[in-house]
């Protein structure tokens, strides 16, 4: 499967990844917590300008970024219709705060290095007859299903628009949903030779 991962170096590659994982849960944890909108303004900057020094890594995906706005302009946009924009502003930073940590996470850190320490993680799982092996796989998987979704909406959209001249928008759902389905397909297929051992 395709990957965001960027070959191209960056501070953050430097990091050891049960670091950037526990640093994303913390910081996760406190968006959570925090409910005022201006200190979720203040927080969305911070995270903005970290994802800004990835420097050319951050710039290549920049059209996510686009994607998160226009999820949080609907959210507060709903929230507006309801009377409770406050409420929207603050969900909506959450969300671009969490998004932009998130995506930090995956463009610098390789998807073994995640389930390495996602196995590690729930080692003490397995006194208890839990297969962790499995678990952290089926975990990895749906994280870089995720990823791969993206990449492969991208690759189509960008085929489309030099084609046509404008994005593809939902037709390209069709040829999305065939691929997605063919590489899980083949995923499975390694999968069940692999573990059939």
């Amino acid at each position: 499967m395709r990957s965001l991962y960027s070959e191209h170096p960056t501070w953050m590659h430097a990091m050891p990844a049960w670091a950037k994982l526990a640093i994303l849960s913390v910081c996760g944890t406190l968006l959570v917590l925090v409910d005022r909108p201006i200190h979720l303004g203040l927080a969305c900057a911070v995270v903005l300008v970290l994802f800004a020094s990835l420097g050319r890594t951050a710039w290549r995906r920049m059209r996510m970024l686009g994607g998160i706005a226009i999820a949080c302009a609907l959210i507060v946009g709903f929230h507006g219709f309801l009377g409770s924009t406050p409420l929207g502003v603050a969900s909506a930073l959450r969300l671009a705060s969490a998004a932009m940590l998130a995506l930090m996470l995956t463009l610098t850190t390789r998807f073994e290095d995640l389930l390495i320490v996602l196995e590690t993680v729930m080692q003490p799982l397995r006194r208890f007859g839990v297969p962790t092996e499995r678990i952290a796989l089926g975990i990895g998987l749906m994280l870089r299903f995720a990823e791969n979704f993206y990449v492969q909406w991208q690759r189509l959209d960008d085929a489309y628009r030099a084609r046509a001249g404008h994005g593809g928008g939902l037709r390209l759902l069709a040829p999305l949903t065939i691929r997605t389905l063919q590489t899980a397909e083949r995923v499975a297929d390694a999968l069940a030779a692999r573990l059939g051992r």
